[in-house]
């Protein structure tokens, strides 16, 4: 008898993933370019100078190690970044100008997305209902195409972005609008297209 499909989904609002999309609101970078702004942080202001290509190319590289670490291992050895204790770690060599310009933001970056990660506990993350969110986006998927699910893994970020959506940034991992998360209806008809694409 085969072994029973099996699916994992993650669900937080993490401090290392908060912190990346912190500093790239801090610094002016504009990559990915379809994820929107954090909300209750500034926005850079348009007139300060334009970040570099390395800069930009350095905390890209950060951000996928961030997102999904198995899929995008460091080329060398990591080194912690003064100021962020353990949660922000860049390669010894080749991110040089990107530990250099997120020093001076390590305090504000840190405390922003401790607190908002206390709020999303606070709000969402205990709620009894996060499990049924997903095994009832599955359980119609199945019904749908009158199969189980295959085996999958999905890690959900939920974050305070200025605008209400969802959106893929890695192969196993979407962001979701806090809001939207919180509004059943609209999660659970944004989350079947992805559940559809992994099962």
């Amino acid at each position: 008898m085969g072994e029973k499909p099996q699916w994992l989904v993650r669900e937080d609002a993490g401090v290392p993933v908060l912190l990346a999309l912190a500093l790239r609101q801090k610094l002016g970078i504009r990559e990915p370019l379809d994820l929107p702004a954090l909300r209750d942080l500034p926005v850079r202001s348009p007139d300060a100078p334009e970040t570099t290509v390395a800069l930009e190319h350095q905390w890209r590289a950060f951000w996928e190690m961030t997102v999904e670490p198995r899929a995008h291992r460091a080329p060398g050895p990591l080194e912690l970044v003064d100021g962020f204790d353990t949660l922000v770690a860049l390669p010894a060599t080749g991110a040089e100008e990107l530990r250099a310009a997120i020093l001076p933001h390590a305090d504000s970056a840190l405390r922003y997305a401790r607190e908002t990660q206390a709020r999303y506990t606070r709000t969402v993350g205990h709620e009894s209902n996060a499990y049924r969110a997903y095994a009832s986006a599955i359980a119609e998927f199945e019904r749908e195409v009158g199969r189980r699910a295959h085996s999958f893994e999905l890690n959900v970020h939920v974050l305070p972005f200025t605008q209400r959506g969802l959106w893929w940034i890695g192969s196993l991992s979407v962001a979701v609008t806090d809001g939207m998360r919180r509004d059943v209806v609209a999660f659970d008809q944004a989350i079947r297209p992805v559940i559809s694409q992994l099962a």
